[in-house]
């Protein structure tokens, strides 16, 4: 005999996700400082010393010419850059700016006091209930857009929130941008890793938005993020990217990876006067070209296990490294990017606090602009657990 017994809890699978409505939210607190004011000009100081004194190696001939046109000193691929350069690029960046998604309703506020969250972008491998962990397929890239689509928390459909990696690389970019298009209707991310991945993904934006080259040019619609190759290196495919991205008036968000004792100093210090020097170095190829182009000024400096050399995520190095980032950033005036890293070993209540700690000093702490990974990474490989209440998850 089949008896409903009453107060039975219904189906989670079939409850609706109860969530606020979608609203960008604002920095209401005082930023966090660790450094005094002395201490962060002395970090301005060095870093304009480094680029001035040891240089940059920028591997790409049209970014080096840019650069000596503008009075940097050229020797082979390594250019040096006076601080008069620097200065001046720091100078032309806007403080605050609007992004412009397909759907107006979706525009974010870049820069100030707001902050907008993004999801996680590039890992190879996800996990669910169903399937366990596997390599990233289209469907796989498809579903996340579709969850950034559905939490009003999350601001952008993200980059590949995992890669597709049933698709050959030389279109995977094309089905991926198609599938934030189709399922997603928030502000897009593009490949810089490459001047036609690039071109493609801008310009499938611009017809999604069914807008002009000109309006285009009026309303920043794309970001990209740019990696140096710390120590103190650009590569070809990343200086094309700040490049292409400033003619365009179109986001970049450069960020050094910055590791302490493996391709940055040992100290904190250290590291800072490295990130910021890297920075600073993309901020003035991106203004050179057009002064004026949105840029946001990004962080991540952790630091290695030094046992094994593995990279460390979510340390107290890390949160310290943020909250002096977000100085800098506020220092020139500058959106500020970080990312709420997480390490546990599995899915369970452990690396939900995590999550939250995390996302806490890069996020609120630190007053950040942008905030990405904030959704879907962990950078174990362990499966999710069944009281998970995650249904995919990106692994490292």
């Amino acid at each position: 005999m089949n008896v409903q017994r009453r107060g039975r809890r219904a189906d989670a699978a079939h409850t609706p996700i109860q969530q606020l409505p979608w609203k960008q939210p604002q920095h209401t607190l005082e930023p966090t400082r660790i450094l005094s004011d002395d201490q962060i000009e002395a970090i301005h100081r060095q870093s304009m010393k480094v680029l001035e004194v040891i240089g940059m190696d920028v591997l790409l001939p049209e970014a080096r010419d840019i650069l000596q046109k503008a009075g940097a000193l050229v020797d082979g691929d390594r250019v040096r850059i006076g601080r008069d350069i620097a200065e001046q690029a720091l100078k032309t960046p806007p403080a605050q700016f609007t992004f412009h998604a397909r759907n107006p309703a979706h525009n974010i506020r870049v820069g100030g006091n707001w902050i907008a969250f993004a999801p996680v972008g590039g890992p190879p491998n996800c996990s669910d209930l169903d399937r366990g962990r596997r390599p990233g397929t289209l469907e796989d890239a498809g579903n996340f857009v579709k969850l950034s689509q559905f939490f009003n928390t999350v601001h952008t459909a993200g980059g590949a929130s995992v890669d597709a990696l049933d698709v050959h690389a030389s279109v995977r970019h094309l089905h991926i941008t198609r599938n934030k298009m189709v399922y997603s209707d928030k502000v897009s991310f593009v490949y810089a890793t490459g001047r036609a991945r690039l071109f493609d993904g801008v310009e499938i934006v611009r017809l999604a938005r069914g807008i002009s080259h000109e309006q285009l040019l009026a309303e920043p619609s794309v970001y990209t993020v740019i990696n140096t190759n710390s120590p103190l290196k650009l590569d070809m495919p990343m200086a094309m990217g700040i490049i292409e991205m400033a003619r365009l008036n179109q986001i970049v968000v450069v960020t050094p990876f910055t590791l302490l004792g493996a391709m940055a100093p040992v100290s904190i210090a250290g590291g800072m006067v490295e990130q910021n020097a890297e920075a600073l170095a993309g901020l003035a190829l991106s203004q050179l070209v057009r002064p004026g182009a949105p840029f946001v000024y990004g962080g991540f400096t952790s630091n290695v296990d030094m046992k094994s050399g593995a990279p460390a995520f979510g340390t107290p190095e890390y949160m310290k490294a943020c909250v002096i980032g977000g100085q800098l950033a506020r220092r020139y005036k500058l959106p500020y990017r970080t990312s709420s890293t997480n390490a546990a070993n599995s899915v369970d209540a452990q690396a939900a606090k995590r999550r939250c700690s995390r996302c806490g000093a890069p996020s609120w702490v630190a007053a950040t602009s942008s905030s990405m990974r904030q959704a879907g990474w962990r950078a174990a490989s362990s499966p999710p657990t069944r009281s998970s209440p995650l249904t995919l998850t990106c692994c490292r």
